[in-house]
């Protein structure tokens, strides 16, 4: 209320000025024709004024600042795949049936263009994801999740990764199947519904986990070209990735 008041006695001080130097120029010059004239071309000129100001200034600034948040967003989501993001995708996709048919698809290169990962993230969706019902490697990503539980909930903390869609789910996604497997303390012994219902956990995850990894791949390629190159030689789906360099 106290904002909205001072906004209004700014206008009226402003207006007041306005006058008064109308006012101060008809007394100096005593040409209050020429006054109304000039006051009226200004007037004139306020509608396009307005349209310049708040329709296309005010366009581009919002334009600039969207793109500052998202990459400071993907910055973000960067260290996310960097802490434990890559290392789960590794760990998600040996548990998958079908892992030949989904590195196939995810056997990105240098030579890949927007084109491609819009037909590969459409490819994903119809992918028929099956995990293997595995008790050694769901205790691999119990482990690494509680490991990285600090560092999961401070990315809910962030509210602007929130208004990011994609990454937000994937966060909810994460930190429910984190949850499921802290209160599971013997995972040997999982009865098999339970064993169907953390494996649809694991499942959800792992759809939008690699979505999401699409994304920020394609993110790396056109703005961050350096980066890009290292994702090409580390990608957790190419089994014969090597991050060195060969002649």
């Amino acid at each position: 209320m106290n904002k909205l008041l001072k906004y209004i006695l700014m206008g009226f001080l402003l207006v007041f000025i306005s006058t008064g130097i109308y006012v101060l120029q008809i007394f100096i010059f005593n040409k209050p024709q020429d006054t109304f004239f000039y006051l009226f071309q200004d007037l004139a000129f306020l509608p396009l004024q307005i349209l310049i100001v708040t329709l296309i200034i005010t366009k581009i600034i919002a334009v600039r600042e969207k793109n500052a948040l998202q990459n400071k967003m993907y910055m973000v989501i960067g260290a996310f795949f960097t802490q434990l993001g890559v290392e789960l995708l590794k760990i998600l996709s040996n548990s998958d049936i079908n892992l030949d048919k989904i590195r196939e698809l995810l056997n990105i290169s240098a030579k890949w263009k927007e084109k491609d990962f819009i037909s590969v993230k459409k490819n994903i969706e119809n992918h028929n994801y099956k995990i293997k019902n595995d008790s050694i490697i769901i205790k691999k990503i119990k482990d690494i999740l509680i490991n990285n539980k600090s560092f999961l909930l401070s990315l809910l903390e962030n509210q602007n990764l929130l208004e990011h869609e994609l990454f937000s789910d994937l966060l909810w996604a994460v930190c429910h199947l984190m949850q499921e497997l802290e209160y599971r303390k013997d995972i040997d012994n999982l009865s098999k519904n339970d064993y169907e219902h953390i494996s649809n956990d694991i499942k959800r995850v792992y759809v939008s986990l690699i979505s999401q990894w699409l994304l920020y791949v394609n993110h790396l390629r056109t703005d961050y070209p350096f980066v890009y190159s290292l994702i090409l030689r580390t990608n957790p789906f190419n089994p014969n990735a090597k991050v060195e360099i060969e002649d």
